[in-house]
């Protein structure tokens, strides 16, 4: 099973926001990858049996791509 995950950075909020097509209400936020990948690990398989897409005595693998997205200005000048 396989769940896709994507990131972006919120320049004004200094956060990345995550969010998902395939978990739904998937949406929250960390101030680092890391601590956004931790948050993650808990609350895909919660969302998951919340929404049905699997069952409460699931027993194997969830697999999640998280891809991201920083922007950045650059003065020049």
């Amino acid at each position: 099973m396989k769940v896709t995950v994507q990131a972006i950075w919120d320049a004004d909020a200094r956060v990345w926001v995550a969010t998902s097509k395939n978990v739904p209400g998937l949406a929250t936020e960390a101030d680092t990858i890391e601590a956004l990948t931790a948050k993650l690990r808990n609350m895909i398989p919660e969302l998951m049996i919340i929404n049905n897409l699997i069952s409460e005595d699931y027993s194997g693998s969830i697999s999640f791509e998280l891809s991201t997205l920083r922007q950045e200005l650059i003065q020049v000048g």
